[in-house]
């Protein structure tokens, strides 16, 4: 590891692992009942032929990405410095990837919080997503990606109809998260909790997302105006949005992760974009 790794990129991998985040088993023996079969398939079907329907269109623009000099939220030195950017418009899934998506695409459940169709899938690396991407984008014939890191950020602070809340649409973590202290240690179905304010759930809490961009704590001291995807290469890959085991400040709009593209546990999941 580089001796300059962000505080709170190590804290992630170290939280993790502490937290005994390793899903030891895959795969449940245990029969769904009828009931639960029809359930979770009439799930799969409606997640996939809505699909496109649950995007949400962010038009472009330009905002203050990451914290100001003057703060003092703990470990926050890759949020920094402030900086302007600008991003063209796209469009981003409501809610995290589910377990009933990703099922109907890939006819697996890797979940480690298994048969929660609408919770978010997990246990996923961000070269799995990478495969469900392709596999999506030759079954709809669209252009589905993993969202930059400004992406996220923009529209995690609500686009231009932003705010400026702490988290994502809203300066209360409990009335848009799900984190440590609300969330009874497990994930929750999508959408239980207010969206912001361009009608996104789930963006601060509940499941780290994986962003396209490679992670370097200094990136912000050398970011492009315009549209920036990250460096050119890295070890690591940005993690966004915080997870139901998060402190409260891990879920805030700017708060910055990152773990290895082959790393799978059960707080890691993605949303996705199209363009």
């Amino acid at each position: 590891m580089k001796s300059g790794m962000s505080v709170r990129c190590l804290f992630l991998v170290i939280y993790l692992f502490s937290y005994s985040s390793i899903c030891f088993s895959q795969e449940n023996n245990k029969p769904l009942s009828k009931k639960a079969l029809h359930e979770r398939d009439s799930l799969m079907a409606v997640s996939i032929l809505n699909l496109d329907s649950n995007f949400i269109f962010v038009q472009g623009g330009t905002f203050q990405m990451g914290l100001p000099d003057t703060s003092d939220v703990e470990g926050s030195e890759s949020y920094k410095p402030q900086h302007k950017v600008t991003v063209n418009g796209f469009y981003i899934l409501k809610t995290h990837v589910t377990q009933a998506l990703w099922f109907s695409v890939m006819d697996t459940n890797p979940s480690c919080h298994r048969d929660c169709y609408n919770c978010p899938v997990d246990n996923i690396s961000w070269y799995d997503a990478q495969i469900f991407i392709a596999k999506l984008n030759a079954l709809k014939h669209g252009h589905y990606r993993l969202p930059t890191e400004a992406e996220f950020e923009y529209a995690a602070r609500g686009g231009n109809k932003s705010v400026n809340n702490e988290y994502s649409g809203s300066n209360a973590i409990n009335d848009v998260g799900w984190y440590l202290d609300n969330s009874e240690g497990m994930s929750h179905p999508e959408g239980q909790k207010k969206p912001n304010e361009l009608g996104l759930a789930d963006m601060s809490g509940n499941m780290w997302e994986w962003c396209s961009d490679w992670f370097d704590m200094n990136y912000y001291k050398m970011s492009p105006l315009n549209n920036p995807i990250g460096p050119a290469k890295g070890d690591r890959k940005v993690v966004r949005g915080g997870t139901w085991a998060s402190l409260d400040e891990g879920c805030l709009v700017v708060a910055r992760g990152c773990a290895y593209p082959d790393f799978r546990d059960k707080f890691i999941g993605f949303r996705i974009v199209k363009d």
